[in-house]
């Protein structure tokens, strides 16, 4: 028998539960994983909240590193013992172990622990496929990148600086502008004083930018289509303050005939060969030193309700992980 935490009913972080949980035997394609270091994901407060529904009772977590305990038939990339780590699927990383489908598992090289790994797979490809696929980021480009002392956040900032570009983040304190300062942002605001639609028009002399990448949804999502310039395009991939509300499309028109998506990494993913190519280049990142990955927090798995009431509060930076 195995531990992991998982949930009967939507709600808050106390509907989470500590229970017994039969692992057995990986299946054709599958490998069992023994976690060793588990993200925590906002994506995770929203599967248990229910604005992303599941079907109940269900685990949680999207995220994890660990080792290989053994491997079912057809699988040929795999073998007890490896190191290994995962972003997307079914919910169930918040686990001591688990079957996972074996092409969804990258090996983690040499040179990078399995915390790193655990703190750098989801939000590292996550920004990946948000500045290299689905806003190709060019040098000398400006761009504004929300909550940018938050995990996804510091390592966007880091490998936006390396591609070359111009970042302006917010944050909502003096101490998390601090930090996304170290991390190479060039220029912070801090939304809880500063109106960061008119600091975007100051920095850029009127400009505008070419690309607004927006996690925090509801409370920044107008100010962020006023930080465009025409033609730009806005990437809104989080509700951390709540879901966006209905747009009337003609808006997209007046501002200057922007551009929207809302983009997920597990479609930019989804092919193996794409999954691969991420995963390099986020190693990659991490093992020339252009992208160090901050862990802002760690938790006894068995604490995992604790760990979303301070991600929720939004009282943390970096990367947060449970730990079995």
């Amino acid at each position: 028998m195995s531990k992991a935490i998982r949930f009967h009913a939507t709600g808050g972080p106390e509907v989470l539960r500590w229970e017994e949980l039969e692992v057995g035997a990986p299946g054709p394609g599958e490998a069992r994983v023994r976690h060793t270091a588990i993200g925590v994901n906002f994506i995770d407060t929203y599967h248990r909240t229910g604005l992303y529904p599941l079907a109940l009772p269900s685990g949680l977590g999207v995220e994890g590193a660990g080792v290989v305990e053994d491997v079912g038939r057809e699988v040929r990339n795999l073998r007890p013992g490896d190191r290994v780590a995962y972003a997307g699927g079914a919910p169930g990383s918040y686990s001591e172990a688990r079957l996972y489908p074996a092409d969804r598992l990258v090996k983690v090289p040499e040179g990078i622990d399995d915390r790193t790994a655990a703190a750098a797979m989801l939000k590292g490809l996550t920004v990946w496929a948000l500045v290299q696929r689905c806003h190709p980021v060019k040098r000398g480009e400006t761009v504004l990148w929300h909550a940018a002392a938050g995990g996804v956040g510091l390592i966007a900032v880091q490998w936006l600086k390396a591609i070359g570009a111009t970042v302006i983040g917010t944050a909502g304190s003096d101490e998390k502008a601090a930090l996304a300062r170290r991390h190479g942002c060039d220029h912070v605001i801090v939304y809880t004083r500063e109106r960061f639609p008119e600091r975007v028009k100051e920095i850029t002399a009127g400009a505008k930018l070419p690309v607004v990448y927006d996690s925090v949804g509801k409370s920044t999502f107008e100010g962020s289509l006023d930080c465009l310039a025409p033609l730009g395009l806005m990437v809104t991939f989080g509700n951390a303050s709540g879901p966006v509300p209905p747009l009337d499309l003609l808006e997209l028109n007046r501002r200057g005939s922007l551009f929207i998506t809302r983009p997920t990494v597990m479609h930019y993913t989804a092919r193996r060969e794409d999954l691969e190519a991420g995963a390099a280049e986020l190693f990659g990142m991490i093992r020339s030193g252009k992208v160090k990955v901050e862990v802002g927090g760690t938790w006894p798995l068995a604490q995992a309700a604790e760990a979303h009431r301070a991600l929720q509060a939004r009282k943390t930076t970096g990367s947060l992980l449970l730990l079995p």
